[in-house]
């Protein structure tokens, strides 16, 4: 599914296409490389961008699971599993930051 994209994104894709293209198939690449289903793929994507602190990414991957019909509270969950392993500061950061696009639970 092709979303328009987040304004800093948008603005690499239609400055550099090539580039943008590229990163696409890298992307699809990715996702075809193993078994995972797509969603457990999104998941780990947003747990991913929790991880590294990413506003942007969080947010991106929030609002596409939820269009995927991901569940509110699966995202609450991986931010609460990021305790454990990124720290409560960054599981808080990411809570609040799914909490931009569902709501509080």
């Amino acid at each position: 599914m092709k979303t328009e994209l987040p304004s800093g994104a948008g603005e690499v894709a239609a400055k550099y296409p090539p580039v943008w293209k590229a990163l696409e198939a890298l992307g699809e690449a990715c996702a075809a490389a193993g078994p995972l289903d797509a969603r457990t793929r999104r998941l780990v994507k947003l747990a991913l961008a929790i991880g590294v602190g990413s506003e942007g990414a969080t947010h991106s991957h929030a609002r596409r699971a939820l269009q995927e019909g991901i569940e509110p509270a699966a995202l609450h969950q991986v931010a609460l599993l990021a305790i454990a392993t990124a720290g409560f500061p960054a599981a808080v950061k990411g809570l609040t930051w799914i909490d931009d696009i569902v709501g509080t639970p």
